[in-house]
């Protein structure tokens, strides 16, 4: 199979969606990878590293799409790239389609196979495409939430950890899966006092048993949020719904209650967002003000440790990709159930449910169309 690895065309995105080790790996399957020039420069490999590893450097985005059978992306395709891509194509990245209607209808329109990374599930329900970018997103977010709580950046002047004889600040992370989870072990390791909320009990129990003493474990209810928002100086959200639209767990209204200078950050803001205030940002204006509360709601967190992120995410992805590319997307599909929950759009029609249900399009199941 031709693959094609893109350059990525958002705004401050600085991952590559292979590294040149990946390229190898492919190449020693019997594939073809073109890669658009200068797609790795952002993550530290050059077109020469990836020449090295046996890619054939292109010049352009059209090119990779006009000539690979699959192509691979970091985030989404926008709109310079719609009429690009091709019936039958396979485009597999992450979509995040449920909180994107015009990019779905425009894939329907395509007729491509859009396959997802974050749909992508493993039987025990975790989703091994999401996880390591997860993990990052996590960690970053007790890391951004700390820095916008100074006063230069708009916050109400607390320092997380506290020092001896004034007590620490205090951090409220919604939601216990991958994200909350790291989320709340940098804010413990900064030495803040942290309550994590889930709706899951046996999973309550399990952080109980690996988190920090500082860590304060919860049942997640509107009343109990109702309850810590005055106390909070950083609110992490990190909910999601797996390939849904996240909900809005903290209204407008509830801003009122905050102190001024508290922090949001919401990392489901790739599936809408958890507040709903909450609108898309970029690295270079990441926060905004709305009622005195400081929200940070980058779309790509992960891209400004571009580094780090593109080999984690080339770990996880490089299986799937040699999957695909070795036996064709129907067969691996079929072959793979994995492969099989990341299928979204195939020729015009929308095969993951939540999709489908959160724009009311008709829903085909996936093995209606293998």
């Amino acid at each position: 199979m031709i693959v094609g690895i893109l350059k990525e065309i958002k705004p401050e995105e600085n991952r590559v969606a292979m590294t040149p080790a990946g390229v190898e790996a492919m190449r020693e399957n019997g594939h073809t990878v073109l890669v658009e020039k200068n797609a790795g420069v952002g993550s530290g490999f050059s077109d020469r590293d990836y020449t090295a590893a046996g890619a054939e450097i292109v010049s352009t985005a059209g090119e990779v799409y006009q000539r690979s059978e699959m192509v691979m992306h970091v985030k989404e395709p926008l709109p310079p790239e719609y009429d690009l891509i091709r019936p039958g194509q396979v485009v597999f990245t992450y979509l995040h389609l449920a909180a994107a209607e015009e990019l779905t209808r425009k894939l329907m329109a395509s007729k491509a196979v859009c396959i997802a990374y974050e749909t992508i599930q493993k039987p025990d329900g975790s989703l091994p495409l999401l996880t390591p970018m997860s993990e990052v997103a996590g960690r970053m977010a007790a890391q951004q939430g700390a820095k916008y709580l100074e006063m230069a950046q708009g916050g109400h002047g607390i320092l997380l950890g506290g020092v001896p004889g004034v007590e620490p600040g205090t951090v409220v992370v919604i939601g216990g899966g991958v994200v909350g989870t790291n989320a709340a072990k940098m804010a413990c390791g900064l030495g803040a006092k942290v309550y994590l909320l889930d709706k899951s009990l046996s999973r309550l129990r399990y952080l109980a048993d690996v988190m920090p003493g500082n860590c304060f474990l919860l049942m997640s209810s509107p009343s109990t949020l109702r309850r810590l928002l005055p106390e909070a100086d950083v609110i992490i959200g990190a909910v999601l719904i797996p390939g849904a639209k996240a909900p809005k767990l903290i209204t407008r209204r509830m801003l009122k209650s905050m102190r001024p200078g508290t922090v949001l950050v919401d990392v489901a803001i790739d599936q809408g967002g958890c507040f709903e205030t909450s609108r898309p940002t970029t690295h270079a204006e990441p926060t905004y003000v709305v009622d005195g509360i400081v929200h940070y709601c980058v779309a790509n967190m992960p891209g400004a440790v571009a580094k780090t992120s593109t080999l984690a995410l080339t770990n996880a992805t490089l299986p799937y990709a040699l999957e695909l590319a070795d036996k064709g997307w129907r067969n691996a599909c079929r072959d793979n159930r994995e492969i099989r929950l990341g299928l979204n759009v195939v020729d015009g029609k929308i095969t993951y449910k939540a999709v489908a249900e959160a724009f009311g399009l008709d829903y085909v199941p996936a093995d209606q169309v293998l």
